[in-house]
């Protein structure tokens, strides 16, 4: 059998918090719902894909380019993304951090020159 020297004070803070995180929520949706204007018009209700209207068949080609410029921005993304926290721990890292990074770096570089060179960065 629990006792009843449960001290659950430590979490009444977390409860208000929640309760009134939930509370907004809804008010503001619900505001939304009622201030928001409702002139819905087909360009409005149309569906938008990349820039250009919809398919009309699903299974229809599509241009590979999207998926590449996508690829290539996740790539240098994340480059920038190790960055960071690299600069802030290079003064602990010492040569070997530095060293690493810029071999790093040089890879990525080999694979943005290969990617320029072979026209995948080119629109036309």
């Amino acid at each position: 059998m629990l006792s009843s020297s449960l001290d659950l004070g430590p979490y009444l803070a977390v409860a208000v918090f929640f309760g009134v995180a939930l509370a907004l929520s809804l008010i503001l949706l619900l505001a939304s719902f009622v201030v928001a204007p409702k002139l819905p018009d087909a360009e409005k209700l149309s569906a938008y894909e990349c820039g250009f209207p919809a398919f009309s068949d699903a299974r229809s080609k599509f241009e590979v380019r999207f998926y590449l410029v996508a690829i290539l921005f996740i790539l240098f993304d994340l480059e920038v993304a190790f960055l960071f926290p690299w600069a802030v721990a290079l003064g602990e890292l010492g040569w070997f951090g530095l060293i690493s990074m810029l071999i790093f770096l040089g890879v990525l570089t080999v694979g943005f020159v290969y990617e320029w060179r072979s026209g995948a960065l080119e629109w036309e």
